[in-house]
């Protein structure tokens, strides 16, 4: 496990730079460290707040949420009022149940013993640990919790029903525990209690929020040593999501009410300084709404991060300071130049690493909220579905907001290679600079393919769909694990291939497209057989078959080497490979997804191999399952690359996930998809990625649909991939749109776009006249014939 980058600073640096620098320069130097690690982002966390008991065996001086028994109608939140908070939550779109309360209270008060008796439990956090069960189970709301101190064996407790947890150091001051301190009488508020129970988080695996708070009598040297103490933990564990820097706040009826609050450059240097502590990674965080007007000035300090901020529950800690409405926090965030996003209770390099971080039942509901970023999926449209997209692009130039992107786009459309940070930080862009990578993309396709829209007439032939790998993303293949996914196994005879063939010819095609599960009775023989068979029945189709995976199971069958089978395909009739089988490039991501699959070596090297004897292939990428933006930019860069060398690539084809029925998703392993914004990103950051090397970005309106591939034209692609006849394996993972789109279709759809249709042949060159006019005036296909599969996979 890899922990997040820390800075170097030491304390007697922190306090140089502290006391020589102004505040005005800390500020300017921590944006810019936040910026090299955040970009353009500020992030917050949309969620409801719990109050599940008032009580508290701590007695701080400057707080007003805790109470005595005397002051309650009602010692703890029954299960249903917990519920019904929730479900008012989930109603508006909330992720998060934040569960705040009192440490420990039944260690004071006799109340607290006697409430969780009737309850049914015999301590506060077991009965914490039962209502956020429920509150997950029946709500699917991510729980937080903020229970106070705890011991390793409560974390690890409590970690099954919580993706993170919270408990804020304050303060390192020991002063604060005097009479007259802002602690005297709290034994939990001891910073060595604290910092033993962050400690214990971090052994734990538990994602925490810590923090402290300032102008309760600390110093600022103190405050530098309980920002070093915490990265100190960090560093060893990696487990501390967020630093929240907050401001006292007097209260009245607290002993500490007329105590003035810290000056608000006392806010802001603390945030600098912390900046400047923890370095670029970490998230640090000040509340809004204990700081409203000011917003910009937060920003400008080096905060990333709003916190949680609720449309439904006030904050109990501090009730006097209303939540900012989103609407306003989102513009208040534009106007200090950033972009308001969405977060879950867990933040997203965390969420990226949830099989480290997260107890495994709480996994599948993690990735059913997050996006491959890691951040909330805050859309509900799915590839396959017949939803509609969210959105469009806006045709319009704005000031990009992250600043690392404009040498990027600018080097992009030079056709330089990007590096794989710069394709990271593409993929991660949100708001107007997402716009603007779309906008940019569509531009470098107009000056490299101008306004025209290609498609090819061709025919999917799924020769059968018995297969004996193990990819965890695939709905098509059947096996002994897949009798219970779509469709019953079958198998085409060669006649029924060369029907198909013969057929789609007479329809106006110029190619077949020929791929199928690895029967564990085919052969590289086989494979000879099916091109034979096209061949025999429809001389002048182009055969676009076999990915590398074929390619390598026939040449491993048959005792030769890839060239000489692929020699022998050639020879037999086969004009080009599919891409496929590529799904994402990187083999930390193969390991889970098709483990048994070639590698990323493996595929690069059969692509190769196929370019230097003169047969081109197709690249693809399957994109939003379990992977993640820098996944992506490996995939992009190995293309990139190889085409650079051979030149053998003729399209770059993304193919968003379709879950619904994949096994990966099944299993609660995968999100549902890309999400909209990353499937027009996919697109746009391929251009830009793969300019000039690779010429055609191509849509398929198999998984997205004519309203999302047409969308996809907009950002960057030029082509529309073929008209199929067929379609089985989308289908079989739930996509849900239609198995031909007819030439009359494609023309529509591209002219809507205010494009110029183009028929194309599979190489890109102009097929006949009379095979186009062909097309046009097509017969319904005569019924297809499959033969049940009476031989399954045994591998």
């Amino acid at each position: 496990m890899r922990h997040p980058t820390t800075a170097a600073l030491s304390r007697e640096d922190a306090v140089e730079l502290g006391q020589s620098s102004s505040v005005a320069a800390l500020m300017r130097e921590a944006a810019a460290i936040r910026d090299q690690g955040k970009g353009a982002t500020v992030s917050y966390s949309r969620k409801v707040f719990i109050p599940l008991t008032e009580l508290c065996r701590d007695v701080c001086h400057y707080c007003t949420y805790a109470k005595t028994p005397r002051q309650l109608d009602q010692i703890f939140l029954s299960p249903d009022q917990v519920l019904e908070i929730a479900r008012a939550g989930k109603a508006v779109g909330c992720r998060e149940a934040l569960f705040t309360l009192g440490d420990k209270p039944e260690l004071r008060y006799r109340a607290a013993r006697e409430a969780l008796a009737a309850l049914g439990h015999e301590s506060t956090i077991g009965y914490l640990k039962h209502v956020a069960q429920r509150v997950f189970d029946e709500t699917g709301l991510l729980p937080h919790l903020n229970p106070g101190v705890l011991g390793i064996e409560d974390y690890k407790n409590l970690r099954t029903v919580a993706p993170s947890m919270g408990i804020m150091l304050e303060s390192t001051s020991p002063a604060l525990l005097k009479r007259g301190g802002a602690h005297f009488g709290s034994p939990d508020k001891d910073p060595e209690v604290r910092l033993q129970s962050i400690r214990a988080a971090g052994s734990a695996k538990v994602p925490l929020t810590s923090g402290i708070l300032i102008g309760i009598g600390e110093t600022r040297f103190d405050r530098i040593d309980s920002l070093i103490a915490l990265r100190e933990l960090h560093i060893e564990f990696g487990h501390i999501q967020e630093i929240i820097v907050q401001n006292f706040v007097p209260k009245p009826g607290t002993v500490m009410h007329a105590v003035p609050e810290p000056a608000f450059e006392e806010l802001l240097w603390t945030i600098a300084m912390a900046r400047h502590i923890f370095g670029p990674d970490m998230n640090i965080q000040a509340p809004p709404n204990l700081n409203a007007g000011r917003l910009s000035e937060l920003v400008d300090a080096g905060i990333n991060d709003w916190g949680g901020v609720s449309p439904v529950t006030p904050d109990h800690v501090n009730p006097e300071s209303p939540w900012p409405q989103l609407d306003k926090l989102a513009t208040q965030t534009a106007l200090a130049g950033k972009t308001l996003v969405q977060r879950l209770t867990l933040y997203p390099e965390f969420v990226r690493d949830a099989q480290h971080w997260v107890d495994d039942a709480l996994v599948p509901q993690l990735y059913r909220h997050s996006d491959a970023g890691g951040f909330a999926r805050c859309d509900s449209w799915s590839a396959g579905t017949r939803s509609r997209p969210p959105f469009g692009i806006t045709p319009a130039s704005v000031t990009l907001r992250d600043g690392r992107l404009t040498e990027s786009l600018q080097q992009a459309k030079a056709g330089e290679r990007l590096s794989e940070q710069q394709l990271e930080q593409l993929f991660h862009a949100r708001g107007p600079d997402f716009e603007t990578i779309c906008n940019t993309a569509d531009e470098v396709r107009a000056d490299v393919c101008g306004d025209t829209v290609a498609y090819v007439v061709n025919r999917n032939i799924n020769y059968t769909n018995v297969c004996g790998y193990k990819c965890q993303f695939c709905a098509f293949s059947k096996g002994k694990t897949s009798e219970n996914l779509r469709g019953t196994p079958f198998v085409l005879d060669m006649e029924e291939i060369g029907r198909r063939s013969k057929e789609a010819w007479q329809r106006g095609a110029t190619e077949v497209c020929l791929q199928g599960g690895i029967h564990p009775a085919y052969t590289g023989q086989t494979y000879l057989d099916i091109c034979h068979a096209v061949k025999e029945a429809a001389p002048g189709i182009h055969i676009h078959a076999f990915s590398p995976l074929e390619v390598s199971h026939g040449a491993q069958s048959l005792g030769l080497d890839t060239k000489a089978f692929l020699t022998e395909l050639k020879a037999a009739g086969l004009g080009s490979l599919p891409g496929t089988a590529a799904e994402i490039l990187d083999d930390e991501i193969r390991q889970t997804l098709c483990a048994d699959k070639v590698t990323t070596q493996e595929w690069l090297d059969i692509m190769r191999t196929a370019h230097t004897l003169g047969i081109p292939t197709t690249s693809t990428i399957m994109f939003g399952h379990m992977e993640s933006p820098v996944h992506w930019a490996r995939h992009l860069l190995a293309l990139r690359d190889l085409q650079t060398e051979t030149g053998g690539f003729t399209e770059f084809v993304p193919l968003p996930f379709v879950h619904m029925e994949a096994p990966l998703f099944r299993r609660g392993r995968a999100r549902l998809g890309p999400t909209w914004r990353e499937t027009l990103l996919m697109h746009a950051v391929a251009r830009l990625a793969l300019n000039p090397v690779i010429r055609n970005i191509q849509t398929s309106w198999v998984k997205l649909g004519a309203a999302g591939a047409g969308a996809c034209l907009r950002a960057g692609a030029n082509d529309l991939g073929g008209t199929l006849m067929n379609e089985s394996i989308s289908r079989a993972a739930g996509a849900d749109h239609g198995q031909e789109l007819t030439p009359e279709k494609m023309d529509r759809l591209i002219a809507d776009c205010d494009r110029k249709p183009c028929h194309r042949s599979t190489l890109y060159t102009a097929p006949a006249q009379d095979t186009i006019a062909k097309s046009y005036r097509a017969k319904p296909l005569a019924p297809a014939h499959n033969r049940h599969a009476r031989l399954w996979a045994t591998r």
